[in-house]
């Protein structure tokens, strides 16, 4: 990999350079504006020796792209909002129908659980609980080995391939027979499907900027609530069919929908591209751009962050660069909150269809009732994401998550009128469910705060790391002995909302001490200080005195 140094420059240039390359403003981040770079964003490259030096390292990186870099095109608005309509539906909403696939194969089994799928297995709640731990487990693992290999090989191969193997595992549920085959699928799919995630946000970000990535993120996570009622739906039909061939309903969910993600597979094969520069294929000679509009992506995207270019998308991470990556403790703070943020509305979601059904409602009816929570979902993620374009403190906006969780959970642990009340625990646990989902805005915030191409590489799957290993948590919360009130797990969401809401305030202060200490460092030296600092540190990437923190 190469790594990004300081180019020769007079004084102001230099530092008004490394302000608009490094240390971007969170509001620009965020902001989905389609304006035209070339005309009223900073364009990087108009130094010479800028140019002259990032046309070096696209060259020495063999950057696919870099035979459309030109530092002086240019292109206007009306341009632009039409290259970003065919990223829309060639990109973005292609990522969005691949993650339908992946929520289908890992969250049909909630439907499933419906159709006493358990009973018909022989297991138990706890038996239940091992499998989400297993999957949980394997999830995690498969988060770094899948990048290595995506980065490899590229996202637009491992992606369909991951895909293709995971479903037929998926499909291989309907002759389940008992709890070795149980855990066998769980930890297969959880192998085949690990990586998925991080590899999509990688691919999005070949075409997108920084700050049109965290919208294209929501629109992402918020596929995942139109599959889950699209899954309920289904779900009506399918578990209707026990008895048909003498199979349970369940089995027929499991073999239709691992079908269904097969064909989702096979055919992302034929519609992901490996880049902007390279989408003429065999059944697509005439590609997805004119040269000009080829040259419109990559520039874009190029002078929003320069360093997209210095690796080839085949180019895999070596350990080195792994190990840095992994030890910039900056960055800590926010994959210790996306370990604990998610907890209760996993242990709650996992529980979704188990707790309707012991208010009295029919299998049926139980799947229906899910579809609430999905559909606010979705609208309090829009918004949430929304006001993250304009706020100018991800602290505050993702504090909003524990604040809507904690009184939830405060009822359900001590209103007595719990599963009693069949409506009113319904509310309470639909309401719960619909939290703004901050999952989009922690990712940008990891990348916005990476400041290294090595470090923005592997964050968004470190992160995920985590946010799968708060899931294992939860998948022990809710004990057999403690339903069917689950009271006991109910205090311990409680106070991990608390914990989250504490964590969430610290982190705010230990990246505004982190700005304050650079800050003082940085206004103590001298002009020619700083010029020797910018030429000569061996600072890199958050370590560096003139990044600042979002928070």
């Amino acid at each position: 990999m190469t790594e990004s140094k300081a180019v020769p420059l007079k004084v102001k240039d230099e530092v008004d350079s490394l302000k608009n390359t490094q240390n971007h403003d969170v509001e620009s981040l965020n902001s989905s504006s389609s304006t035209s770079t070339s005309e009223t964003d900073v364009n990087p490259f108009k130094d010479p020796e800028i140019a002259k030096y990032w046309g070096k390292v696209y060259e020495d990186a063999k950057y696919e792209c870099r035979h459309l870099f030109d530092p002086e095109f240019k292109w206007d608005p009306s341009e632009e909002k039409k290259v970003i309509w065919k990223l829309e539906y060639r990109v973005t909403l292609l990522a969005c129908f691949m993650f339908v696939g992946l929520q289908v194969d890992r969250g049909n089994i909630n439907q499933a659980l419906s159709d006493n799928m358990l009973e018909d297995l022989g297991l138990t709640t706890q038996d239940y609980n091992y499998g989400n731990l297993i999957f949980r487990a394997c999830f995690l693992a498969a988060e770094l080995p899948s990048g290595i290999i995506s980065k490899a090989i590229g996202p637009d191969i491992w992606l369909p391939a991951q895909m293709i193997m995971w479903s037929i595992v998926a499909t291989s549920q309907a002759a389940l027979s008992g709890k070795a085959s149980f855990y066998t699928t769980r930890a297969l799919i959880a192998i085949l499907e690990g990586g998925f995630i991080p590899d999509m946000v990688l691919w999005l970000s070949y075409f997108f900027t920084s700050k049109e990535l965290s919208t294209r993120l929501a629109y992402f996570w918020t596929s995942l609530s139109v599959c889950e009622i699209c899954i309920a739906l289904l779900a009506f039909a399918l578990l209707r069919m026990r008895g048909i061939l003498g199979l349970e309903g369940w089995r027929w969910l499991f073999l239709i929908e691992g079908l269904f993600t097969l064909c989702i597979g096979i055919s992302s094969y034929f519609l992901m591209v490996a880049s902007a520069a390279q989408t003429k294929r065999p059944w697509n000679k005439k590609g997805w751009f004119t040269e000009r509009e080829e040259k419109i992506v990559v520039n874009r995207v190029l002078r929003d962050d320069p360093s997209k270019g210095d690796m080839h998308n085949r180019q895999a991470l070596t350990l080195k660069t792994l190990w840095k990556s992994l030890a910039d403790f900056d960055i800590w703070p926010i994959y210790l909150l996306g370990l604990v943020a998610f907890i209760p509305q996993s242990t709650v979601s996992s529980y979704l269809t188990l707790i309707i059904k012991q208010l009295g409602f029919s299998t049926f009816n139980t799947n229906l009732m899910t579809i609430p929570s999905s559909f606010f979902h979705i609208i309090t993620l829009l918004i949430i994401t929304k006001i993250s374009e304009v706020v100018n403190h991800r602290s505050l906006i993702v504090l909003i998550n524990p604040l809507w969780s904690i009184p939830c959970l405060a009822a359900l642990r001590w209103w007595k009128g719990t599963l009693n009340d069949t409506w009113g625990t319904w509310i309470l646990v639909t309401i719960l469910l619909s939290v703004p989902y901050i999952h989009a805005i922690n990712v940008s915030w990891c990348s916005r705060n990476s400041n290294s191409i090595r470090t923005r590489a592997v964050s968004a799957a470190v992160y995920n790391m985590f946010v799968q290993a708060g899931g294992m948590i939860a998948s022990q919360i809710y004990r057999p002995e403690d339903k069917p009130y689950y009271r006991l797990g109910n205090q311990r969401l409680f106070g991990i909302s608390m914990a989250t809401g504490v964590l969430i305030l610290g982190i705010k202060l230990y990246y505004m001490a982190r700005n304050n200490y650079k800050k003082k460092k940085w206004d103590a030296m001298t002009e020619d200080e700083r010029v020797d600092y910018i030429h000569n540190t061996t600072d890199e990437g958050t370590r560096r005195l003139d990044f600042r923190f979002a928070h």
